[in-house]
């Protein structure tokens, strides 16, 4: 008898191929056959009006410590998420000296916008070296897999003490031999593989920039070295980019000296909106001269949510708002209800620094439920409020006001230059690309961008109308098979006999991203943005159903993936 038989589906396999209408059978968390199955299960799902599909495969995630507390990993477990790669960017908890802690907790609060106070409270700090920090992973009971990536920053910090915070300063040779000894020592016990920013945007919550921002080659290549030796691995970039053809040579001579893939983030920046084509067209001669690289994209604009209880807003730098910052909230809507503070407010300027980001009131919109990702013009609030026969301050104030003061203000900061999306289109559609950069767990008070998976198939594969979609079954591939294999995962994306039973059942006229909201739920209180979905029928992880709409059952199968997974028999 199998264990599970999921019925009367039209199942969307992983592969690219065309949907149909099939049953799948499970035994010990594999999936065993995919057809007219005439045995029963000992346990059975009608799936008849669904579509079954492989879980999704995130491998952009910052749940490095989160996984340490959360056996859920929300909010990517509501999005149909079964497998997440964390340690991206270059920054993590391990390996991790007894006085570092409170250094890399710093840095993650700044780079990631993860509550410090929640990190302190939550991290076990159960270990000092990466192998250490997975085997206390592998100690954890989950809901979904967890695959950990090598961080640069700790790496430096480890290996150099509190010269590695500085990213001026040069490790001596016997620091590069100890580097890519321990790079090599987290790949063979597992380790996803290594990861490193090279942008100014990353800064510790100190300002401080990453530790990795200007590593020499001979650092880089001395970890690359590394993992060479180890003979397994990814690496994983992040950059500024800013001199694209030195900078991309540097990060294509590690893929060199490594052996291993690497994928860049790529991104449609305001300042140099076409710049992401040069970056992939770097990469395509690349993988033509047979190098192993890819570009993780979003599948979204990246925007950040303006609120009365998020990081920033378009009063949060004024004067006059400073006294305000930290009132509970009902007090908080009391005080900007006082026609005296409003005048105020609405008569001050906010620093340049926040300008860009909450200042620009025709790159501004309204977070609805569900929320417009493709906003047009005559949406944003600077047109509201012409049309109110306001300021688009006053207006944005009002907005802001509304629902007792939980409104949301949405503006994309990135992919969205073009006021269309266009160019992610673009993005998705090349052969060099896979859907990544969701950030789950990470950008806590600002973005709440953990649900591109759930995005990524609505809106290309059903509801964009400013332009064309993308076949569902090939955006249901980028998502599973093509993310999976991106991280060596060669057992999972993919519905066939022998690979693992991992299964989303999709209700795909339900199926939707709600508004994010801001909740209190982290260790201590701490604050953060969530966004739910509905749609999800069922989320299965090796065999064993972990939600049913969107609720956990209580099964807890998810496991610590070490390292690179072959095939199913």
């Amino acid at each position: 008898m199998h264990d599970l038989v999921i019925r009367n589906g039209r199942v969307i396999d992983g592969s690219g191929a065309e949907a149909r209408d099939a049953d799948v059978a499970v035994h010990d968390g594999r999936i065993v056959e995919l057809g007219h199955i005439a045995e029963r299960g000992a346990h059975e799902l009608d799936a008849g009006g669904l579509l079954v599909a492989p879980g999704w495969v995130d491998v952009h995630t910052h749940y490095d410590g989160q996984a340490t507390w959360d056996p859920y990993l929300s909010p990517s477990c509501w999005h149909g998420v079964t497998t997440v790669v964390m340690g991206n960017c270059g920054v993590g908890f391990a390996p991790a000296a007894p006085g570092e802690h409170e250094w890399l907790i710093s840095l993650m609060e700044g780079v990631e916008d993860i509550p410090g106070t929640a990190l302190a409270e939550g991290l076990t700090w159960d270990w000092q070296s990466f192998p250490d920090y997975l085997d206390a992973l592998e100690r954890r009971e989950l809901a979904v897999d967890v695959g950990a990536q090598l961080p640069h920053a700790a790496l430096r910090a480890y290996v150099m003490g509190r010269r590695g915070g500085d990213h001026t300063a040069v490790p001596t040779a016997p620091e590069l031999e100890q580097m890519a000894a321990m790079a090599c020592e987290a790949a063979l016990a597992g380790a996803i593989g290594f990861t490193t920013s090279r942008t100014r945007n990353h800064r510790s919550r100190d300002g401080e920039f990453t530790p990795s921002l200007t590593a020499t080659e001979a650092e880089l290549l001395a970890i690359g070295r590394g993992l060479r030796k180890a003979g397994c691995g990814v690496i994983e970039a992040v950059g500024d980019f800013a001199d694209l053809e030195s900078e991309f040579a540097l990060l294509r001579k590690m893929v060199e000296t490594s052996g291993r893939p690497m994928s860049i983030s790529v991104l449609q920046t305001p300042d140099a909106p076409g710049g992401w084509r040069k970056l992939l067209d770097l990469i395509g001669r690349a993988a033509d001269d047979g190098l192993l690289i890819k570009a993780q994209v979003a599948t979204r604009p990246i925007g950040v949510l303006l609120g009365l209880e998020t990081t920033l807003h378009p009063f949060s730098g004024h004067p006059s708002f400073a006294p305000l910052h930290e009132l509970p909230h009902a007090r908080k809507l009391e005080r900007l209800r006082d026609p005296e503070l409003r005048a105020r407010l609405l008569a001050e300027q906010p620093p340049e620094r926040l300008r860009m980001v909450a200042g620009r009131f025709e790159n501004i919109f309204v977070m609805h439920d569900p929320p417009d990702y493709e906003p047009s013009a005559e949406l944003s609030v600077a047109s509201i409020a012409r049309r109110r026969g306001v300021s688009p301050a006053e207006c944005a104030l009002d907005l802001m006001l509304e629902r007792d003061g939980h409104a949301l203000l949405y503006s994309p900061f990135a992919n969205y230059a073009d006021g269309d999306l266009g160019a992610v289109r673009e993005m998705l559609l090349s052969e060099h690309t896979v859907p990544g950069l969701g950030d789950g767990g990470a950008h806590v008070g600002l973005i709440c961008d953990g649900s591109f998976p759930t995005s990524l198939v609505t809106l290309w594969g059903r509801d964009r109308s400013r332009g064309e979609g993308l076949p569902l079954e090939w955006l249901v591939h980028q998502q599973t098979r093509a993310t999976a294999e991106l991280v060596g995962f060669h057992d999972r994306g993919l519905i066939a006999p022998g690979m693992k039973a991992d299964l989303n059942l999709i209700d795909w006229e339900a199926l939707c991203v709600h508004a994010p909201e801001v909740r209190y739920d982290l260790p201590t209180g701490g604050r953060r943005l969530v966004q739910r979905a509905s749609g999800y029928v069922a989320t299965i992880v090796s065999g064993q159903v972990t939600h049913e709409n969107g609720e956990p059952t209580g099964a807890l199968p998810g496991k610590l993936v070490r390292g690179a997974q072959s095939a199913g028999a």
